[in-house]
């Protein structure tokens, strides 16, 4: 995956983050450590340049390396720990103004274009998404760095469309309902059960003109503790 593709499907970048966790475990011995290695790893991911992604045929592959060499660093000698010693991610949250929205829009109309985005998600069917979304839309990405989804926001109707059916691309126990999201409906993606993702959309009149999504784990944290805003 590179800047300006579609990205990846969400439970393939689960399984990912998943497979480095249980190999850094094995590793160093404490689940702790293991997340703290995995962590360091992406900051190391995002921290490439375009061209250097562009010359990794698998990022997984890539990835593997990169943790072991951190593993076996911290083995020798131990991080400092506390703020002193903590790393600064590369990849910082996503914080963009919302613009207003150009025609003013009810709830009621909010909500069905949100329910009418998730028939179209789960019927994985770019048809019925593309006219729900306003041809200028953007879509932003929010992983914190802790998992390799898009960094830049994409921009148009079609890209928009296809990564997100991309990102979401259903597995047999994943599911997408609306659920309240900042006050007004959203998206809420569970895999087993869990949450790892939450989608929240700007609509102005009939479509949906902005799209957010979060699949930084820190932040889902909340909501599988039952603690969501």
């Amino acid at each position: 995956m590179n800047r300006v593709d579609d990205g990846s499907p969400l439970a393939d970048l689960l399984d990912e983050r998943r497979h480095l966790v249980a190999l850094a475990h094995r590793m160093l011995g404490s689940a702790d450590d293991a997340e703290s290695a995995v962590d360091e790893c992406y900051r190391q991911w995002y921290a490439l340049s375009d061209r250097e992604w562009e010359r990794i045929p698998v990022p997984l592959t890539w990835l593997a390396a990169g943790l072991g060499r951190i593993c076996r660093a911290r083995r020798v000698l131990p991080p400092p720990e506390g703020p002193a010693g903590a790393a600064r991610p590369t990849v910082p949250d996503v914080v963009v103004a919302r613009p207003r929205a150009a025609q003013p829009t009810t709830l009621r109309q909010h909500d069905a274009v949100v329910h009418a985005v998730r028939r179209a998600l789960l019927a994985a069917d770019v048809d019925l998404l593309l006219p729900l979304l306003a041809p200028d839309a953007a879509a932003f990405f929010d992983g914190g760095g802790k998992i390799r989804t898009l960094v830049a926001p994409v921009h148009g109707r079609d890209r928009v469309a296809r990564g997100l059916l991309r990102l979401l691309d259903r597995g047999p126990h994943t599911t997408l309902a609306a659920h309240s999201v900042n006050g007004r409906t959203g998206l809420v993606v569970r895999h087993d059960r869990r949450v790892v993702a939450v989608l929240s959309l700007d609509v102005s009149g009939t479509e949906a003109v902005r799209v957010w999504v979060v699949v930084n784990p820190d932040k889902l944290r909340p909501w599988n503790a039952g603690r969501h805003p």
